[in-house]
């Protein structure tokens, strides 16, 4: 995870792309954070529509990341429509920059 200012950014293995949250700022929505870039956790959950491979073909809705971070582990819902529905995994660890 990387702090920019009052956004919070990760990188998610399930839509291979990062996300990207707000915190402590006076507009817009913002997650609650725990403070801690090592074993982040951030409320509410962190919900992403975004054009993956079938979005929109055939009448299908948009791709789908639902998630929750707690104690540094990313917990995908039962909505997403990538492989790692359903599964918990590690937050991976940021070592270069991922395209939002």
């Amino acid at each position: 995870m990387r702090q920019d200012d009052e956004l919070l950014r990760f990188k998610c293995p399930g839509c291979k792309t990062s996300h990207a949250v707000q915190h402590g700022s006076d507009f817009g929505p913002n997650w609650g954070w725990n403070g801690s870039l090592e074993k982040p956790t951030l409320t509410p959950s962190v919900l992403v529509t975004y054009p993956g491979a079938d979005a929109g073909q055939d009448g299908a809705p948009p791709a789908v990341c639902h998630s929750f971070v707690t104690d540094g582990r990313i917990q995908f819902l039962g909505d997403c429509t990538h492989e790692l529905a359903g599964q918990t995994v590690a937050l991976p660890e940021w070592t270069e920059w991922v395209a939002p």
